[in-house]
């Protein structure tokens, strides 16, 4: 459909699927995991498009009880956050993609693997809070352990063949050869544990602090490479009321050291002005986040914002040296997450301008749940949605969006 500004084409896809399974009340099919984070290496050809899904499929109790008839799972929805891993051997994978004529094509498929050959589980790390948050098990009812996998989300694709690929579980930043081995792994400072790479606890201390299931969520590279900046997706968790927080941190990172390089701060949009979402009930600040980001320029890059059915596409100039460095210490304070914006300027902590770029609010044909973001050219978009392994009978939806005008430089 083309509108003032811009056209938007719904691309053709097909998922891909891994597994069906038969359970007592119909079959479950598991798809190809898309949609966590799109990515394009320099020298690509112009159709190719890498992807990378998070930790695998998952089933929350009730969904496996009431739709599929697993009764022997009742006894676990008295336990919260509960969730049935229904394939624990299905985990972090990076797909290759091509983009022709208004399809979008299934190349080929690299899961994760740790240097030793063992496939990466969607399984958390040990010791981590997420696996109290949300305990994991098999399709008996067995508890599964953590074993230092991932919940992988941006992605990174290197002119070398390799990636980066950002987990919300440590939070971690994992560096992945071309052929899909995860061979570093860069977790905040007191976060250890067995793991396979080990892990190299270099990032600073107060990235432990994100909010459970909302730690780094987007990845993206400056043109040569030599800086990653990574995105929380949420605020974190460093207020003593969660409602006042209304900044994600973005971190410039060395990436050959992983050093701080500098702190921004992005601000959110307020709650109500995510057209859908407000429509659909009640919006709250804790539920904003920062899903995407994408590098077009040296410190320039595009956000995507989002509740869930509405998705806002943002231009930031990551300029100066960004937030004071004392705010970096987690024993700073108040903290960035505490501080009012008319206070922020005074604390050393300078806030990002954003320019729009583009609003689902603006184009109801485009779905809900974007998470994928990638620049084709200086006027060509790509988005796609987060299809959680088709768990919950949701198709994998590209969009294309072809600007009038070279606005994506």
């Amino acid at each position: 459909m083309s509108r003032d500004g811009y056209k938007i084409e719904r691309l053709a896809w097909r998922d891909e699927v891994l597994a069906q399974i038969a359970l007592p009340r119909g079959v479950l099919r598991v798809t190809l995991g898309l949609g966590s984070g799109l990515a394009r290496r320099p020298g690509d050809p112009p159709d190719r498009l890498w992807a990378i899904g998070d930790r695998g499929p998952n089933l929350k109790i009730k969904q496996a009880v009431e739709q599929y008839g697993l009764d022997h799972l009742r006894k676990l929805a008295e336990i919260d956050g509960a969730k049935v891993m229904p394939r624990p051997d299905i985990g972090p994978t990076i797909a290759e993609l091509s983009l022709k004529d208004g399809v979008v094509s299934f190349v080929r498929a690299l899961p994760l693997r740790t240097p030793g050959g063992r496939l990466l589980s969607g399984l958390p790390l040990p010791g981590g809070g997420e696996a109290e948050m949300e305990p994991t098990f098999d399709l008996d009812g067995a508890l599964l352990a953590p074993d230092g996998g991932a919940d992988t989300e941006g992605l990174v694709a290197l002119r070398d063949g390799g990636f980066w690929a950002a987990d919300e579980y440590g939070p971690s930043l994992m560096r992945i050869d071309p052929q899909g081995v995860v061979t570093a792994r860069w977790t905040p400072q007191g976060v250890t544990g067995e793991c396979d790479p080990p892990l190299e606890a270099i990032l600073p201390a107060i990235a432990a602090r994100r909010r459970l299931n909302r730690g780094f969520e987007a990845l993206s590279i400056s043109p040569d490479e030599a800086w990653l900046y990574v995105s929380f997706q949420s605020p974190l968790d460093l207020a003593d009321d969660e409602a006042r927080s209304r900044h994600a941190r973005i971190w410039k990172l060395d990436a050959a050291t992983g050093a701080v390089a500098a702190q921004y701060v992005y601000p959110f949009d307020r709650p109500s002005s995510f057209g859908r979402d407000k429509a659909a009930g009640d919006v709250k600040r804790r539920d904003l986040k920062i899903c995407e980001t994408v590098c077009i320029g040296p410190d320039r890059l595009l956000v995507l914002e989002r509740i869930s059915r509405t998705a806002k596409v943002y231009l930031v100039e990551l300029a100066g040296p960004g937030a004071s460095p004392q705010h970096l210490d987690v024993a700073t304070r108040p903290t960035i997450e505490e501080l009012e914006p008319q206070d922020m300027a005074g604390a050393g902590v300078p806030v990002l301008a954003k320019t729009l770029i583009f609003s689902t609010d603006d184009a109801p044909e485009v779905g809900a749940d974007l998470e994928g973001m990638a620049v084709m050219s200086d006027r060509e978009l790509i988005l796609v949605n987060d299809n959680d392994f088709g768990i919950e009978g949701v198709e994998t939806r590209f969009f294309r969006i072809t600007f009038d005008k070279a606005v994506l430089r």
